[in-house]
C-alpha cells in the first residue's frame, strides 16, 4: 500500500489542486493512504476534514523578506517545521511527498529529501513561488500549470481540478443550479467573485455599479466573502452571499464571470468554458497577470487593471459587453480552446514516474 503526503495549503488555490489529485488518486487506487500536511490556520483546516482526509499540522513558518525579528527566528522554526514533517514520514511509512506550495510545503520538501524519498513539486502559477524553486534546487521533480513558467525541467500537466468540475456539464446543469442559488429562471447570470476571502475592488465597484448592471437585464451572483465590502444594495435581481462551498453550482448558473485571476479560477473557467472578465490581483508579484495570459491572447477573456477596475469603467465597457450576447458566447468558445480537465490524472503519472524511478533508499540522519 503506498502512503502519499500532500503538502500545502493557506489557500483555497493551494488547497484545491491537492485535494482533486487526492481525490483522482483515491479513485484510481482505493488502497492509497493519503495525508496531507498543513497548518492549523489555513483553510485546509477545514476543507481537508471535511473532504474526508487526515491532517496532519506543522507551524507556520513564512520566508522572511525583510530583515527583523521574525528572520532571526526563522532558522530554528523553520528546522522545527522540518523536524516534525520527517518525524511524520518516518512514523507513517510515507513513500512520496506532493507539494502545491504554502507554508507546509518547503518543510516538506526539505524532509522529503533528507529520508530519500521523492518528492514533487506543483507550481499552480504563471510565476513559481518560493517553496516550489526550492523544491527544483532540491532536486525534486515540478509539474506546471501555464506553459511557460520558468521552473527547470518542469512537466505541463495543467491544474488538477475537483471532480465537481471536471464532470460539470454546465447546460444539462444550469436550470436545477438556478433554482438551488435562488436566482430567477430565464435571466442571465454575471457571476461575481473575489476568491475564497474576497476582493475589495470588486465588491464596492460592483456595489455601487449595481442598478447599471441590472439595468441591463441581467441578475448578479455576487460572492463577497468576508470583511471586505459588498454589502447587499436591496435591489431585486442582485443576490450575495459571504462564501460558496458549491462553486460548481455557481459556474453551472453563469453565463460571464467577473473575478481574479488565480490560477485555478482561471483553469476552471478554461476547462467548462465560462467567459470572463479578470481583474489581477494587483499586490503580490504579479502572478495574477501572467496566469491570465493565455486565456486572454485565446479571447476568452477581458483583463481590466485592478485600479481600473472602478464603476465608471463598468458603465463604458463592462454595461455595453453585457448587451452584445454573441460576443459573449464567442468568448464562451475561445476559452474552451486552451481549457483541460486532466491535470490531475497527469500529475499522477509523473508522481508515479518519480517514485518507479526511485530507489526507496531512505538515509538515516
Amino acid at each position: 500500500m503506498t502512503t502519499a503526503l500532500l503538502a500545502g495549503g493557506g489557500t483555497a488555490g493551494h488547497v484545491n489542486p491537492l485535494l482533486a489529485l487526492a481525490d483522482h488518486w483515491r479513485a484510481v487506487d482505493p488502497a492509497i493512504e493519503v495525508i496531507v500536511l498543513g497548518t492549523a490556520e489555513g483553510l485546509e483546516a477545514r476543507l481537508v476534514p471535511d473532504r474526508g482526509y487526515e491532517l496532519a499540522t506543522i507551524p507556520r513558518v513564512p520566508f522572511p523578506r525583510r530583515p527583523n525579528r521574525a528572520a532571526l527566528r526563522f532558522p530554528s522554526r523553520f528546522r522545527d517545521a522540518v523536524g516534525r514533517s520527517r518525524e511524520i514520514i518516518r512514523d507513517r511509512g510515507v513513500d512520496v511527498v506532493v507539494g502545491f506550495g504554502g507554508y507546509a510545503s518547503a518543510p516538506a520538501y526539505v524532509a522529503a529529501r533528507r529520508e530519500g524519498i521523492p518528492f514533487i513539486a506543483h507550481e499552480a502559477n504563471a510565476r513559481p513561488g518560493i517553496a516550489n524553486r526550492l523544491a527544483v534546487l532540491l532536486g525534486g521533480r515540478a509539474a506546471i500549470t501555464f506553459a511557460g513558467t520558468p521552473l527547470r525541467g518542469a512537466r505541463l500537466t495543467g491544474m488538477p481540478l475537483r471532480p465537481e468540475i471536471t464532470t460539470l456539464d454546465r447546460p444539462a446543469r444550469r436550470d436545477d443550479a438556478v433554482s438551488e442559488l435562488g436566482l430567477e429562471p430565464g435571466k442571465p447570470v454575471l457571476l461575481v467573485t473575489g476568491g475564497s476571502t474576497g476582493a475589495q475592488r470588486l465588491n464596492t465597484t460592483m456595489t455601487a455599479s449595481a442598478a447599471r448592471v441590472l439595468g441591463t437585464g441581467w441578475q448578479v451572483l455576487h460572492i463577497t466573502g468576508t470583511g471586505r465590502g459588498g454589502d447587499n444594495p436591496g435591489l431585486p435581481g442582485y443576490h450575495t452571499m459571504t462564501y460558496c462551498d458549491a462553486m460548481h453550482v455557481a459556474f453551472a448558473a453563469a453565463d460571464l464571470v467577473l473575478c481574479r485571476a488565480g490560477s485555478a479560477t482561471v483553469s476552471e473557467l478554461a476547462a467548462l468554458g465560462l467567459p470572463s472578465v479578470l481583474v489581477p490581483y494587483a499586490a503580490g508579484n504579479g502572478e495574477q497577470r501572467l496566469n491570465a495570459r493565455e486565456l486572454v491572447a485565446a479571447g476568452g477573456a477581458v483583463i481590466v487593471p485592478d485600479a481600473e477596475f472602478t464603476p465608471e469603467w463598468v458603465a463604458r465597457s463592462l454595461v455595453p459587453l453585457l448587451g452584445r450576447r454573441a460576443e459573449i458566447a464567442r468568448m464562451a468558445a475561445a476559452a474552451q480552446t486552451v481549457g483541460r480537465r486532466d491535470g490531475a490524472s497527469a500529475l499522477l503519472a509523473l508522481v508515479l514516474e518519480a517514485m518507479a524511478a526511485s530507489t526507496g533508499s531512505r538515509p538515516r540522519a
